[in-house]
């Protein structure tokens, strides 16, 4: 976009220029971090005038805002200085609007001064939501840029974990059988999933540590079943037996050793063994991706032999399919993205894909191997001249080693904001691993993610209803 202004000299009555804007609900969230306006009105996630419906209505300071972006770089343009403005807000806008905004000269005064009309439209029906006069100093040199190098902004929503978290509302609650929640952390997470019916938990442990817990939070255990087991193995193993009895459809970890809860899955008697290696998958929700992206694996297999990969890729395909994605698009990470004999990663990833390809991995698309870089950008796939219909688009991500796969978990989720839904698949229910610094979100995210794959493993039918 080219940026050229209209001195005071070239400036005449009748002057007029516009621009057109979609209002967003992310520059409505954007304008609440920068004016501390934090009304919940202006958030589709809260009903915040009361009226039964949860729609996010502009802030309209925000909307009176867009008028600048037409003094700024249209008319007059670069250079233009504010004096005054005055607004009328004669009507709201509301996400999805798409708005033009106009300025009209007036009249030119002293000192390089101009007096404007401002007006902005709601395109949809013609209404006028602002108007107003704006005096402004105009520029009196003439400038023009090129576009301008603008940071861009990332809000950190997880619009990705909401609908799932709104999928699920259709299902049943998944009765979880939850070991060890014996601190305030990994109580509160079940609390939460049970109060937003995303699971009916049973509490396994110590109930002194558990009641503890929960009058720290201020909470009430009112109605919940508890076992009273302090010792942690012996915990894990209650809560196994209540998945082969037919009484819970998932386990969670709570404030226990992720090896004690393994070990109880995995006994010979009455264990949770379903044929394929335990993998574990991370459900990452990326702040302005337009998709999840799943991690495997990052917290089980440390060094997996190509045997436990086809499981790795499997189980990652089949959860990827349960959260919505029809045709997972499978990238097999290495440091390259050919075929080096002294590099096994990459030996393994041309190995998953061929596989896929001749159908002993089902589901999904499987490439490699891919670099991180033309796994995930089609720009960096391009350069390279990789032509795939997985490369630069893919949805889930195998790497090679348990160290790989816990850095790039953590980097998305330090560095780029990510939530992280953790499960365990393999076993005959899901196993939601959740880590001692999760929040909320990530707790409750990897509860849906849990409900929707046993509903679409166990239940197809009610899956499909929800899915519909």
């Amino acid at each position: 976009m080219k940026l050229e202004n209209r001195t005071y000299d070239e400036l005449k009555i009748g002057d007029t220029a516009a621009l057109k804007r979609i209002a967003r609900e992310d520059d409505f969230l954007i304008f609440a971090n920068a004016s501390g306006n934090h009304n919940p009105l202006h958030i589709a996630a809260y009903d915040g005038d009361g009226d039964g419906i949860d729609e996010a209505i502009a802030p309209s300071l925000w909307v009176g805002s867009l008028i600048s972006s037409v003094l700024g770089n249209v008319l007059p343009g670069p250079g233009t200085l504010y004096r005054s403005q005055t607004f009328d807000f004669v009507g709201h806008a509301e996400a999805g609007d798409e708005l033009e905004i106009s300025v009209e000269v007036l009249e030119k005064l002293d000192d390089d001064g101009v007096r404007l009309a401002t007006t902005v439209t709601r395109l949809a029906d013609g209404a006028v939501i602002v108007r107003g006069e704006a005096v402004v100093q105009a520029p009196v040199k003439k400038l023009t840029f090129d576009a301008l190098d603008v940071p861009g902004l990332v809000v950190q929503r997880h619009h990705h974990f909401e609908k799932l978290l709104e999928r699920v509302k259709s299902l049943p609650t998944l009765v979880t059988a939850v070991v060890a929640p014996e601190e305030p952390n990994s109580l509160g997470g079940a609390l939460l999933a049970g109060e937003r019916q995303v699971i009916t938990p049973v509490l396994i442990g110590a109930i002194d540590k558990i009641r503890a817990a929960a009058d720290t939070l201020g909470r009430s255990l009112d109605g919940i079943e508890i076992i009273d087991e302090p010792d942690h193995a012996r915990a894990a193993h209650l809560a196994v037996d209540l998945v082969a009895d037919g009484r819970a459809g998932a386990l969670m970890k709570g404030h226990l050793h992720t090896d004690d809860l393994l070990h109880a899955a995995l006994r010979k008697d009455r264990g949770l063994r379903a044929g394929r290696r335990f993998t574990h998958v991370f459900v990452m929700d990326v702040p302005g991706l337009s998709h999840p992206v799943l991690v495997s694996d990052a917290a089980v297999n440390i060094q997996p032999d190509l045997k436990t990969k086809v499981d790795i890729v499997q189980n990652a395909i089949d959860v990827a399919i349960s959260i919505g994605i029809e045709q997972p698009k499978v990238g097999v990470l290495s440091a390259v993205e050919t075929v080096n004999p002294d590099m096994p990663s990459s030996i393994d990833g041309a190995l998953l894909s061929k596989m896929a390809e001749r159908g002993q991995i089902t589901g999904g698309l499987v490439d490699g191997p891919l670099a991180m870089d033309n796994a995930m950008d089609l720009g960096a796939a391009r350069t390279k001249g990789i032509r795939s219909p997985v490369a630069g688009m893919a949805e889930v991500l195998i790497v090679p080693n348990i160290d790989a796969g816990n850095m790039l978990a953590k980097q998305l989720a330090v560095v780029s904001h990510a939530e992280g839904a953790g499960l365990v698949l393999g076993a005959s229910v899901p196993i939601i691993l959740t880590s001692r610094a999760d929040d909320d979100m990530a707790r409750l995210a990897s509860c849906a993610v849990a409900a929707l794959h046993y509903a679409r493993t166990a239940q197809p039918d009610t899956f499909k209803k929800a899915a519909e």
